[in-house]
């Protein structure tokens, strides 16, 4: 069976690299190894980067294809809702840092459900220019949680992070569900 050359683009692989590297993120992370905390850190790191990089590259080489656009907002959410689970079961989460972070992982899910209703209607719900800071907003709060057993006072700026991510998810949240309202409540229909 030939492989479609449109699936093995750089844009493409650098998105199956990213889903491939958060098992082995988390692996690491749970050790509770300073070292291998590190070791986790530049590999979330590299995959948080890669982020960028696969969107960039696939606009700017022509290589968009449908699986990179459905994989590549699944893989920000496996990353960032695998991170938020890791670090809410190793104690790096205080518990009123689970209220941002839950905020955080009902959200995801909540999008990816209206994505997933309004689809079939032939609705795209656009990814806004504050869903994108929220998005900066979370990689940088996970980088600042990564680095606080490691690094004086970036404990202080992973909290605060966590909780800005968390407020900007929520009103992408909210900004998401009035977009659909009309498809919801039968208004457009």
């Amino acid at each position: 069976m030939a492989v479609n050359p449109s699936l093995v683009t750089i844009p493409n692989l650098l998105t199956y690299g990213r889903i491939v590297a958060i098992p082995v993120i988390v692996l690491l992370l749970v050790t509770e190894q300073p070292i291998l905390r590190w070791l986790a850190l530049i590999l979330y790191l590299a995959a948080a980067v890669s982020d960028f990089f696969d969107g960039y590259l696939a606009r700017k080489w022509n290589q968009s294809s449908p699986l990179g656009r459905m994989l590549d907002p699944i893989a920000d959410k496996l990353l960032v809702g695998a991170l938020i689970v890791a670090f809410a079961w190793d104690g790096s989460l205080a518990w009123w840092d689970l209220i941002p972070a839950l905020a955080i992982l009902l959200r995801e899910i909540f999008v990816s459900g209206l994505r997933e209703f309004l689809g079939p209607k032939n609705v795209v719900v656009k990814v806004t220019q504050l869903a994108k800071w929220k998005t900066t907003a979370q990689l940088l709060a996970l980088t600042f949680i990564f680095l606080a057993p490691l690094l004086l006072g970036a404990g202080m700026v992973a909290e605060l992070l966590l909780w800005i991510a968390g407020a900007l998810t929520v009103i992408t949240g909210v900004q998401y569900f009035q977009t659909a309202w009309p498809y919801l409540s039968g208004e457009n229909e």
